[in-house]
Protein backbone atom coordinates (compact mmCIF):
# COMPACT_ATOMS: atom_id res chain seq x y z
CA UNK A 1 0.00 0.00 0.00
CA UNK A 2 1.37 3.23 -1.00
CA UNK A 3 2.51 5.65 2.02
CA UNK A 4 -0.27 7.89 3.47
CA UNK A 5 0.41 11.11 1.70
CA UNK A 6 -0.39 13.20 5.29
CA UNK A 7 2.67 12.36 7.96
CA UNK A 8 2.32 10.19 11.04
CA UNK A 9 1.78 11.93 14.06
CA UNK A 10 4.44 12.35 16.52
CA UNK A 11 3.85 11.08 19.70
CA UNK A 12 6.51 9.38 20.88
CA UNK A 13 8.25 9.41 23.87
CA UNK A 14 11.77 10.87 24.22
CA UNK A 15 14.64 8.54 23.25
CA UNK A 16 15.51 7.02 26.00
CA UNK A 17 18.76 5.01 27.77
CA UNK A 18 19.16 1.45 25.74
CA UNK A 19 18.62 0.03 29.56
CA UNK A 20 15.78 2.10 30.14
CA UNK A 21 13.99 1.35 26.14
CA UNK A 22 14.30 -2.01 26.99
CA UNK A 23 12.59 -1.93 30.31
CA UNK A 24 9.82 0.43 28.66
CA UNK A 25 9.54 -2.68 25.54
CA UNK A 26 8.75 -4.84 28.38
CA UNK A 27 6.79 -2.72 30.49
CA UNK A 28 4.61 -2.10 27.55
CA UNK A 29 3.87 -5.73 26.77
CA UNK A 30 2.52 -6.09 30.09
CA UNK A 31 -0.23 -3.43 29.95
CA UNK A 32 -0.71 -4.62 26.33
CA UNK A 33 -1.25 -8.11 27.59
CA UNK A 34 -3.73 -6.54 30.17
CA UNK A 35 -5.48 -4.46 27.47
CA UNK A 36 -5.93 -8.00 25.44
CA UNK A 37 -7.21 -9.76 28.65
CA UNK A 38 -9.78 -7.64 30.03
CA UNK A 39 -12.35 -8.09 27.13
CA UNK A 40 -12.11 -12.14 27.36
CA UNK A 41 -14.47 -12.64 30.48
CA UNK A 42 -16.69 -9.48 29.84
CA UNK A 43 -18.16 -11.59 27.10
CA UNK A 44 -17.18 -15.25 28.55
CA UNK A 45 -17.78 -15.57 32.49
CA UNK A 46 -18.60 -12.47 33.48
CA UNK A 47 -20.89 -12.22 31.64
CA UNK A 48 -22.57 -15.60 31.91
CA UNK A 49 -23.03 -14.25 35.91
CA UNK A 50 -24.57 -11.31 34.85
CA UNK A 51 -26.79 -13.71 33.05
CA UNK A 52 -26.95 -16.05 35.39
CA UNK A 53 -27.91 -13.08 38.10
CA UNK A 54 -30.93 -12.10 35.61
CA UNK A 55 -32.58 -15.29 35.79
CA UNK A 56 -31.33 -16.33 32.18
CA UNK A 57 -31.66 -20.22 31.48
CA UNK A 58 -28.81 -22.45 31.02
CA UNK A 59 -29.38 -23.25 27.48
CA UNK A 60 -29.65 -20.14 26.65
CA UNK A 61 -26.56 -18.94 28.27
CA UNK A 62 -25.27 -22.23 26.43
CA UNK A 63 -25.58 -20.71 23.13
CA UNK A 64 -24.53 -17.15 24.23
CA UNK A 65 -21.32 -18.59 24.42
CA UNK A 66 -21.35 -18.14 20.16
CA UNK A 67 -20.92 -14.82 20.79
CA UNK A 68 -16.93 -15.32 21.12
CA UNK A 69 -16.97 -16.19 17.23
CA UNK A 70 -14.94 -13.91 16.34
CA UNK A 71 -11.72 -15.37 18.12
CA UNK A 72 -12.51 -18.32 15.70
CA UNK A 73 -12.61 -16.63 12.81
CA UNK A 74 -9.58 -13.75 13.24
CA UNK A 75 -7.37 -15.16 10.83
CA UNK A 76 -10.06 -13.86 7.86
CA UNK A 77 -9.09 -10.17 8.74
CA UNK A 78 -5.78 -10.89 10.39
CA UNK A 79 -4.21 -9.98 7.02
CA UNK A 80 -5.55 -6.96 6.04
CA UNK A 81 -5.03 -5.13 9.57
CA UNK A 82 -0.86 -6.61 8.54
CA UNK A 83 -1.36 -5.08 5.23
CA UNK A 84 -3.41 -1.79 5.36
CA UNK A 85 -2.13 1.14 8.27
CA UNK A 86 -4.26 4.02 9.52
CA UNK A 87 -2.85 7.07 9.34
CA UNK A 88 -1.44 9.98 12.13
CA UNK A 89 -0.20 7.07 14.66
CA UNK A 90 2.10 4.87 12.83
CA UNK A 91 2.61 1.00 12.28
CA UNK A 92 -0.26 -1.09 14.28
CA UNK A 93 -0.32 1.84 16.72
CA UNK A 94 -3.57 3.21 14.60
CA UNK A 95 -5.56 0.17 14.71
CA UNK A 96 -4.84 -0.18 18.54
CA UNK A 97 -5.99 2.95 19.56
CA UNK A 98 -9.28 2.73 17.34
CA UNK A 99 -10.01 -1.05 18.53
CA UNK A 100 -9.35 0.41 22.11
CA UNK A 101 -11.68 3.43 22.23
CA UNK A 102 -14.21 0.99 19.72
CA UNK A 103 -14.06 -1.61 22.79
CA UNK A 104 -14.89 1.27 25.30
CA UNK A 105 -17.90 1.91 23.44
CA UNK A 106 -19.66 -1.10 22.72
CA UNK A 107 -19.03 -1.79 26.44
CA UNK A 108 -20.56 1.24 27.77
CA UNK A 109 -23.45 0.32 25.02
CA UNK A 110 -23.88 -2.82 26.95
CA UNK A 111 -24.12 -1.80 30.19
CA UNK A 112 -26.83 0.55 29.26
CA UNK A 113 -28.51 -2.21 27.49
CA UNK A 114 -28.53 -5.32 29.83
CA UNK A 115 -30.01 -8.82 29.08
CA UNK A 116 -32.96 -8.07 31.01
CA UNK A 117 -34.22 -5.80 28.61
CA UNK A 118 -33.89 -7.78 25.46
CA UNK A 119 -31.34 -10.62 25.31
CA UNK A 120 -30.81 -10.92 21.84
CA UNK A 121 -29.72 -7.21 21.41
CA UNK A 122 -27.18 -7.83 24.68
CA UNK A 123 -26.29 -10.76 22.50
CA UNK A 124 -25.07 -8.72 19.50
CA UNK A 125 -23.58 -5.80 21.33
CA UNK A 126 -21.63 -9.02 23.06
CA UNK A 127 -20.60 -10.06 19.94
CA UNK A 128 -19.69 -6.58 18.59
CA UNK A 129 -17.37 -6.56 22.01
CA UNK A 130 -15.64 -10.12 21.21
CA UNK A 131 -15.11 -8.46 17.25
CA UNK A 132 -13.29 -5.91 18.14
CA UNK A 133 -11.64 -7.46 21.31
CA UNK A 134 -10.32 -10.60 18.65
CA UNK A 135 -9.13 -7.14 16.06
CA UNK A 136 -6.99 -6.12 19.02
CA UNK A 137 -5.77 -9.54 19.94
CA UNK A 138 -4.40 -9.42 16.25
CA UNK A 139 -2.55 -6.23 16.56
CA UNK A 140 -1.40 -6.30 19.91
CA UNK A 141 0.21 -10.53 18.45
CA UNK A 142 1.73 -8.83 15.62
CA UNK A 143 3.22 -5.95 17.42
CA UNK A 144 4.51 -7.56 20.33
CA UNK A 145 6.11 -10.27 17.66
CA UNK A 146 7.71 -6.36 15.60
CA UNK A 147 8.59 -4.74 18.81
CA UNK A 148 10.64 -7.17 20.35
CA UNK A 149 14.41 -7.78 19.63
CA UNK A 150 14.59 -11.93 19.73
CA UNK A 151 16.90 -11.66 22.78
CA UNK A 152 13.26 -10.32 24.45
CA UNK A 153 10.84 -12.56 23.40
CA UNK A 154 10.85 -15.21 25.63
CA UNK A 155 10.64 -12.67 29.12
CA UNK A 156 8.28 -10.18 26.84
CA UNK A 157 5.75 -12.93 26.19
CA UNK A 158 5.41 -13.72 29.88
CA UNK A 159 5.24 -10.48 31.16
CA UNK A 160 2.08 -10.36 28.38
CA UNK A 161 0.60 -13.81 29.83
CA UNK A 162 1.35 -11.64 33.30
CA UNK A 163 -0.66 -8.83 32.36
CA UNK A 164 -3.42 -10.94 30.69
CA UNK A 165 -3.84 -13.44 33.43
CA UNK A 166 -4.31 -10.01 35.64
CA UNK A 167 -6.52 -8.38 33.72
CA UNK A 168 -8.85 -11.57 33.55
CA UNK A 169 -8.36 -11.67 37.84
CA UNK A 170 -10.29 -8.09 37.61
CA UNK A 171 -12.83 -8.48 34.56
CA UNK A 172 -14.02 -12.04 36.18
CA UNK A 173 -12.83 -12.55 39.25
CA UNK A 174 -12.68 -9.04 41.41
CA UNK A 175 -15.71 -8.34 39.57
CA UNK A 176 -17.90 -10.74 40.83
CA UNK A 177 -16.83 -9.49 44.38
CA UNK A 178 -18.11 -6.39 43.38
CA UNK A 179 -21.34 -7.52 42.50
CA UNK A 180 -22.11 -9.22 45.89
CA UNK A 181 -24.32 -7.37 47.61
CA UNK A 182 -23.25 -8.80 51.13
CA UNK A 183 -19.61 -9.33 51.10
CA UNK A 184 -18.48 -7.45 48.40
CA UNK A 185 -19.44 -3.78 46.93
CA UNK A 186 -22.94 -4.40 46.07
CA UNK A 187 -22.15 -2.98 42.18
CA UNK A 188 -24.51 -3.63 39.67
CA UNK A 189 -22.82 -5.21 36.47
CA UNK A 190 -23.66 -2.02 34.37
CA UNK A 191 -21.31 -0.04 36.41
CA UNK A 192 -19.04 -2.86 36.51
CA UNK A 193 -18.92 -2.73 32.33
CA UNK A 194 -18.70 1.32 32.55
CA UNK A 195 -15.45 0.80 34.60
CA UNK A 196 -14.00 -1.29 31.98
CA UNK A 197 -15.04 0.75 29.56
CA UNK A 198 -12.69 3.46 31.34
CA UNK A 199 -10.16 1.40 31.80
CA UNK A 200 -9.84 0.76 27.98
CA UNK A 201 -9.95 4.22 27.58
CA UNK A 202 -6.83 4.59 29.52
CA UNK A 203 -5.41 1.83 27.08
CA UNK A 204 -6.12 3.69 24.10
CA UNK A 205 -4.36 7.09 25.41
CA UNK A 206 -1.17 4.57 26.31
CA UNK A 207 -1.31 3.39 23.03
CA UNK A 208 -1.41 6.54 21.17
CA UNK A 209 1.31 8.10 23.13
CA UNK A 210 3.38 5.96 24.91
CA UNK A 211 4.38 2.65 22.45
CA UNK A 212 7.72 2.92 20.94
CA UNK A 213 7.01 3.35 16.92
CA UNK A 214 7.79 0.42 14.62
CA UNK A 215 9.56 1.22 11.09
CA UNK A 216 7.21 1.04 7.91
CA UNK A 217 7.48 -1.69 5.93
CA UNK A 218 6.55 -1.54 2.41
CA UNK A 219 3.39 -3.36 0.86
CA UNK A 220 2.57 -4.48 -2.67
CA UNK A 221 -0.46 -2.64 -4.08
CA UNK A 222 -1.91 -5.39 -5.82
CA UNK A 223 -1.61 -7.95 -3.18
CA UNK A 224 -3.19 -5.59 -0.91
CA UNK A 225 -5.99 -4.63 -3.59
CA UNK A 226 -6.78 -8.41 -3.39
CA UNK A 227 -6.85 -8.82 0.19
CA UNK A 228 -9.31 -6.22 0.49
CA UNK A 229 -11.48 -7.85 -2.48
CA UNK A 230 -10.73 -11.80 -0.45
CA UNK A 231 -12.39 -10.20 3.02
CA UNK A 232 -15.18 -8.74 1.18
CA UNK A 233 -15.88 -11.38 -0.51
CA UNK A 234 -15.52 -14.09 2.19
CA UNK A 235 -17.37 -11.61 4.18
CA UNK A 236 -20.75 -12.13 1.45
CA UNK A 237 -20.28 -15.78 1.67
CA UNK A 238 -20.41 -16.09 5.58
CA UNK A 239 -23.56 -13.53 5.07
CA UNK A 240 -24.79 -16.04 2.49
CA UNK A 241 -24.42 -18.98 5.02
CA UNK A 242 -26.16 -17.25 7.86
CA UNK A 243 -29.02 -16.82 5.59
CA UNK A 244 -29.14 -20.14 3.88
CA UNK A 245 -28.94 -21.54 7.70
CA UNK A 246 -31.65 -19.52 9.03
CA UNK A 247 -33.92 -19.77 6.11
CA UNK A 248 -33.45 -23.50 5.14
CA UNK A 249 -31.14 -25.55 7.36
CA UNK A 250 -32.42 -24.27 10.72
CA UNK A 251 -36.66 -25.49 9.36
CA UNK A 252 -34.93 -28.75 8.16
CA UNK A 253 -33.15 -29.35 11.75
CA UNK A 254 -36.26 -29.10 13.31
CA UNK A 255 -38.37 -31.10 11.14
CA UNK A 256 -35.84 -33.85 11.35
CA UNK A 257 -35.71 -33.77 15.41
CA UNK A 258 -39.30 -34.28 15.00
CA UNK A 259 -39.77 -36.97 13.18
CA UNK A 260 -37.14 -38.45 14.84
CA UNK A 261 -39.09 -37.48 17.90
CA UNK A 262 -42.34 -39.21 16.95
CA UNK A 263 -43.84 -41.04 19.86
CA UNK A 264 -41.94 -39.30 22.36
CA UNK A 265 -43.83 -37.49 25.02
CA UNK A 266 -45.12 -34.32 23.90
CA UNK A 267 -45.45 -32.21 27.49
CA UNK A 268 -43.68 -28.50 26.76
CA UNK A 269 -40.75 -29.39 28.82
CA UNK A 270 -39.67 -32.01 26.25
CA UNK A 271 -40.96 -30.11 23.39
CA UNK A 272 -38.65 -26.91 24.51
CA UNK A 273 -35.92 -29.42 24.98
CA UNK A 274 -36.07 -30.91 21.60
CA UNK A 275 -36.36 -27.73 20.22
CA UNK A 276 -33.08 -26.97 21.58
CA UNK A 277 -31.77 -29.67 20.29
CA UNK A 278 -32.91 -28.85 16.61
CA UNK A 279 -30.96 -25.49 16.93
CA UNK A 280 -28.04 -27.22 17.65
CA UNK A 281 -27.91 -29.38 14.71
CA UNK A 282 -29.05 -26.41 12.60
CA UNK A 283 -26.02 -24.59 13.72
CA UNK A 284 -24.28 -27.45 12.81
CA UNK A 285 -25.42 -27.90 9.48
CA UNK A 286 -25.22 -24.45 8.39
CA UNK A 287 -21.49 -24.38 9.43
CA UNK A 288 -20.63 -27.41 7.13
CA UNK A 289 -22.09 -24.88 4.69
CA UNK A 290 -20.72 -22.06 5.20
CA UNK A 291 -17.04 -22.68 6.09
CA UNK A 292 -16.38 -24.16 2.66
CA UNK A 293 -18.45 -21.58 1.10
CA UNK A 294 -16.11 -19.03 2.41
CA UNK A 295 -12.95 -21.01 1.55
CA UNK A 296 -14.69 -21.06 -2.01
CA UNK A 297 -15.00 -17.70 -2.13
CA UNK A 298 -11.44 -16.85 -0.73
CA UNK A 299 -9.53 -18.68 -3.34
CA UNK A 300 -11.88 -17.21 -5.92
CA UNK A 301 -11.47 -13.60 -5.25
CA UNK A 302 -7.50 -14.59 -4.70
CA UNK A 303 -6.93 -13.44 -0.98
CA UNK A 304 -3.22 -13.73 -1.39
CA UNK A 305 -2.16 -12.90 2.34
CA UNK A 306 -4.25 -15.67 3.44
CA UNK A 307 -4.01 -18.28 1.06
CA UNK A 308 -0.20 -18.05 0.94
CA UNK A 309 -0.36 -18.10 4.84
CA UNK A 310 -2.38 -21.20 4.41
CA UNK A 311 -0.34 -22.65 1.65
CA UNK A 312 2.73 -22.38 3.73
CA UNK A 313 1.31 -24.36 7.04
CA UNK A 314 -0.42 -26.85 4.93
CA UNK A 315 2.82 -27.44 2.83
CA UNK A 316 4.26 -28.90 6.16
CA UNK A 317 4.65 -32.48 6.89
CA UNK A 318 1.30 -33.36 9.39
CA UNK A 319 -0.52 -30.15 8.87
CA UNK A 320 -3.91 -31.60 8.98
CA UNK A 321 -3.34 -34.02 11.97
CA UNK A 322 -1.66 -30.72 13.60
CA UNK A 323 -4.92 -29.33 12.76
CA UNK A 324 -6.86 -31.58 14.15
CA UNK A 325 -4.98 -32.15 17.50
CA UNK A 326 -5.20 -28.03 18.02
CA UNK A 327 -8.86 -28.54 17.91
CA UNK A 328 -9.14 -31.30 20.46
CA UNK A 329 -6.43 -30.90 23.14
CA UNK A 330 -8.46 -28.31 25.07
CA UNK A 331 -11.68 -30.17 24.17
CA UNK A 332 -12.14 -31.57 27.34
CA UNK A 333 -11.23 -28.58 29.45
CA UNK A 334 -13.75 -26.53 27.55
CA UNK A 335 -16.25 -28.75 27.98
CA UNK A 336 -16.13 -28.25 31.51
CA UNK A 337 -15.42 -25.11 31.67
CA UNK A 338 -17.98 -24.04 29.62
CA UNK A 339 -20.47 -23.44 31.85
CA UNK A 340 -18.39 -23.46 34.86
CA UNK A 341 -20.09 -20.02 35.99
CA UNK A 342 -24.02 -21.05 36.12
CA UNK A 343 -22.69 -24.47 37.30
CA UNK A 344 -20.93 -22.87 40.81
CA UNK A 345 -23.99 -20.05 41.32
CA UNK A 346 -27.20 -22.08 40.47
CA UNK A 347 -26.12 -25.60 40.79
CA UNK A 348 -24.03 -25.54 43.78
CA UNK A 349 -25.51 -22.20 45.60
CA UNK A 350 -22.18 -20.86 45.64
CA UNK A 351 -22.14 -17.35 46.47
CA UNK A 352 -20.76 -14.85 44.21
CA UNK A 353 -17.75 -14.15 46.41
CA UNK A 354 -17.28 -17.18 46.73
CA UNK A 355 -16.65 -17.88 43.54
CA UNK A 356 -15.03 -14.87 42.41
CA UNK A 357 -12.48 -15.59 45.34
CA UNK A 358 -11.83 -19.21 44.44
CA UNK A 359 -12.77 -19.57 40.80
CA UNK A 360 -11.29 -16.66 39.58
CA UNK A 361 -8.81 -14.74 42.23
CA UNK A 362 -7.12 -17.87 43.57
CA UNK A 363 -7.85 -19.96 40.61
CA UNK A 364 -6.05 -17.67 38.17
CA UNK A 365 -3.07 -17.11 39.98
CA UNK A 366 -3.01 -20.95 40.17
CA UNK A 367 -2.92 -21.09 36.56
CA UNK A 368 -0.23 -18.72 36.25
CA UNK A 369 1.86 -20.98 39.08
CA UNK A 370 0.37 -23.83 36.61
CA UNK A 371 1.94 -22.43 33.65
CA UNK A 372 5.71 -21.51 35.10
CA UNK A 373 5.90 -25.01 36.31
CA UNK A 374 4.46 -26.37 33.24
CA UNK A 375 7.87 -24.34 31.89
CA UNK A 376 10.15 -25.61 33.92
CA UNK A 377 8.87 -29.19 33.32
CA UNK A 378 9.00 -28.77 30.02
CA UNK A 379 13.29 -27.83 30.20
CA UNK A 380 13.47 -31.62 31.56
CA UNK A 381 10.33 -33.62 29.39
CA UNK A 382 10.56 -31.85 25.75
CA UNK A 383 7.36 -30.72 23.99
CA UNK A 384 6.10 -34.28 23.71
CA UNK A 385 6.23 -36.16 27.11
CA UNK A 386 5.11 -32.54 28.17
CA UNK A 387 1.55 -32.70 26.11
CA UNK A 388 1.05 -36.36 26.87
CA UNK A 389 1.59 -35.49 30.84
CA UNK A 390 -0.30 -32.11 31.11
CA UNK A 391 -3.11 -33.71 29.12
CA UNK A 392 -3.44 -36.43 31.09
CA UNK A 393 -3.57 -34.23 33.76
CA UNK A 394 -5.91 -31.93 32.39
CA UNK A 395 -7.98 -35.17 31.58
CA UNK A 396 -7.85 -36.19 35.48
CA UNK A 397 -9.08 -32.51 36.48
CA UNK A 398 -12.33 -32.75 35.05
CA UNK A 399 -13.14 -35.86 37.31
CA UNK A 400 -12.95 -33.47 40.12
CA UNK A 401 -16.08 -31.36 39.09
CA UNK A 402 -17.97 -34.50 38.76
CA UNK A 403 -17.08 -35.46 42.37
CA UNK A 404 -18.33 -31.94 43.33
CA UNK A 405 -21.31 -32.41 41.87
CA UNK A 406 -22.00 -35.48 42.56
CA UNK A 407 -21.12 -34.62 46.84
CA UNK A 408 -22.03 -31.00 46.65
CA UNK A 409 -20.84 -28.35 48.88
CA UNK A 410 -19.65 -28.99 52.34
CA UNK A 411 -17.82 -32.65 51.77
CA UNK A 412 -14.51 -31.63 52.95
CA UNK A 413 -13.73 -29.05 55.31
CA UNK A 414 -13.51 -25.07 54.43
CA UNK A 415 -10.95 -22.51 54.52
CA UNK A 416 -12.11 -18.85 56.04
CA UNK A 417 -10.93 -15.58 54.18
CA UNK A 418 -10.64 -12.88 56.82
CA UNK A 419 -12.52 -9.49 55.98
CA UNK A 420 -10.09 -7.23 53.64
CA UNK A 421 -10.51 -3.66 52.41
CA UNK A 422 -7.71 -2.73 49.41
CA UNK A 423 -9.80 0.10 48.06
CA UNK A 424 -9.98 -1.36 44.87
CA UNK A 425 -11.84 -4.78 46.31
CA UNK A 426 -12.69 -5.20 49.56
CA UNK A 427 -14.51 -8.34 51.38
CA UNK A 428 -17.69 -6.76 54.20
CA UNK A 429 -17.11 -9.97 56.85
CA UNK A 430 -14.83 -13.65 56.80
CA UNK A 431 -15.88 -15.82 53.87
CA UNK A 432 -15.78 -19.55 54.59
CA UNK A 433 -14.51 -21.04 51.20
CA UNK A 434 -15.42 -24.26 50.44
CA UNK A 435 -12.93 -27.15 51.00
CA UNK A 436 -14.38 -29.32 48.03
CA UNK A 437 -14.53 -26.24 45.46
CA UNK A 438 -10.94 -24.92 46.50
CA UNK A 439 -9.78 -28.72 45.88
CA UNK A 440 -10.91 -29.15 42.60
CA UNK A 441 -10.41 -25.17 41.35
CA UNK A 442 -7.06 -25.90 42.74
CA UNK A 443 -6.64 -29.25 40.37
CA UNK A 444 -8.24 -27.74 37.30
CA UNK A 445 -6.55 -24.52 37.23
CA UNK A 446 -2.71 -25.98 38.20
CA UNK A 447 -3.50 -28.39 35.06
CA UNK A 448 -4.69 -25.99 33.03
CA UNK A 449 -1.63 -23.68 33.34
CA UNK A 450 0.65 -26.32 32.47
CA UNK A 451 -1.16 -27.59 29.19
CA UNK A 452 -1.32 -24.19 28.24
CA UNK A 453 1.91 -23.41 28.45
CA UNK A 454 3.28 -26.67 26.45
CA UNK A 455 0.53 -26.27 24.11
CA UNK A 456 1.58 -22.16 23.33
CA UNK A 457 5.44 -23.98 23.07
CA UNK A 458 3.40 -26.34 20.34
CA UNK A 459 1.58 -23.38 18.33
CA UNK A 460 5.25 -21.47 18.58
CA UNK A 461 6.81 -24.07 16.65
CA UNK A 462 4.40 -24.47 14.02
CA UNK A 463 4.47 -20.63 12.46
CA UNK A 464 7.28 -19.80 9.53
CA UNK A 465 8.53 -16.62 10.07
CA UNK A 466 7.36 -15.00 6.84
CA UNK A 467 3.61 -15.26 7.66
CA UNK A 468 3.46 -15.07 11.22
CA UNK A 469 0.62 -12.98 12.11
CA UNK A 470 -0.85 -14.66 9.40
CA UNK A 471 -0.61 -18.12 10.68
CA UNK A 472 -0.88 -17.81 14.28
CA UNK A 473 -3.88 -16.05 14.35
CA UNK A 474 -5.22 -19.37 12.31
CA UNK A 475 -3.54 -21.73 14.89
CA UNK A 476 -4.80 -19.96 17.88
CA UNK A 477 -8.60 -19.15 16.54
CA UNK A 478 -8.55 -22.89 15.93
CA UNK A 479 -7.43 -23.62 19.44
CA UNK A 480 -10.54 -21.58 20.19
CA UNK A 481 -13.20 -23.43 18.51
CA UNK A 482 -13.71 -25.72 21.36
CA UNK A 483 -13.99 -22.86 24.00
CA UNK A 484 -16.79 -21.04 21.69
CA UNK A 485 -18.87 -23.81 20.18
CA UNK A 486 -19.12 -26.52 22.96
CA UNK A 487 -21.13 -23.69 24.38
CA UNK A 488 -24.45 -24.34 22.75
CA UNK A 489 -24.47 -28.19 23.37
CA UNK A 490 -23.04 -27.50 26.66
CA UNK A 491 -26.20 -25.89 27.94
CA UNK A 492 -29.08 -28.52 26.11
CA UNK A 493 -26.50 -31.23 27.45
CA UNK A 494 -26.75 -30.00 30.92
CA UNK A 495 -30.73 -30.23 31.19
CA UNK A 496 -30.94 -33.29 29.27
CA UNK A 497 -28.35 -35.73 31.24
CA UNK A 498 -27.33 -33.43 34.37
CA UNK A 499 -24.49 -31.93 35.60
CA UNK A 500 -22.72 -35.40 37.19
CA UNK A 501 -22.76 -37.48 33.50
CA UNK A 502 -22.33 -34.23 31.52
CA UNK A 503 -18.57 -34.16 33.50
CA UNK A 504 -18.30 -37.32 32.93
CA UNK A 505 -18.51 -36.57 29.20
CA UNK A 506 -16.19 -33.87 29.54
CA UNK A 507 -13.63 -36.19 30.85
CA UNK A 508 -14.29 -38.42 27.99
CA UNK A 509 -13.72 -35.64 25.13
CA UNK A 510 -9.94 -35.47 26.24
CA UNK A 511 -9.70 -38.88 24.81
CA UNK A 512 -9.61 -38.17 21.45
CA UNK A 513 -6.67 -35.60 21.36
CA UNK A 514 -4.59 -38.10 23.86
CA UNK A 515 -4.52 -40.73 21.33
CA UNK A 516 -3.67 -38.83 18.37
CA UNK A 517 -0.82 -36.80 20.26
CA UNK A 518 0.50 -40.67 20.61
CA UNK A 519 -0.11 -40.82 16.99
CA UNK A 520 1.80 -37.88 16.31
CA UNK A 521 4.96 -38.65 18.32
CA UNK A 522 7.86 -38.54 15.52
CA UNK A 523 6.54 -35.23 14.22
CA UNK A 524 5.88 -33.66 17.44
CA UNK A 525 9.68 -34.80 18.57
CA UNK A 526 11.13 -33.13 15.58
CA UNK A 527 9.44 -29.93 16.62
CA UNK A 528 11.03 -29.98 19.92
CA UNK A 529 13.50 -26.37 18.82
CA UNK A 530 13.07 -23.30 20.31
CA UNK A 531 10.70 -20.81 18.82
CA UNK A 532 9.58 -17.31 19.92
CA UNK A 533 6.16 -16.58 20.01
CA UNK A 534 2.57 -15.15 21.46
CA UNK A 535 0.15 -16.94 23.81
CA UNK A 536 -3.21 -17.50 22.71
CA UNK A 537 -6.46 -16.96 23.86
CA UNK A 538 -7.62 -19.90 25.93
Amino acid sequence: MPASPVPPLRLDLPPAPRGLARLWRLAVLAVLGFASGLPLALTGQAMQAWLTVEGVDLATIGFLSLVGLPYTFKFLWAPLMDRFELPWLGRRRGWLVLTQLALAGALVWMAATGPAASTWAFALLALLVALLSASQDVVIDAYSADVLPAAERGLGSSLKVLGYRLAMILSGGVALIWTDGAQGGGWSWPEVYRLMALIMVGAAVLSAVALPRLPDVPRPDGIARNDLIGFVAVVAAAAAGVLLTDQLLNPLAHALVEVLAAGTPADPAAQALRGKWADVLGLLLGMAVTLPLAAWAARAARFDTLLGGLRDYFGQPGAWAFLAFIVLYKLGDAFAGSLMTPFLLKAMAFSSAEVGLVNKIIGLWLTLAGALVGGLLMLRLGLWRALVLFGLLQMASNLGFWWLAVNGAGALPGLEIPAFDWGLVRLASATRVDGGLLMVVAGENLSGGMGTAAFVAFLMSLTSQRYTATQYALLSAFSAIGRVWVGPMAGVLVESIGWPDFFLLSTAAALPALWLLWRLRQPLLALETPAAGTPADD
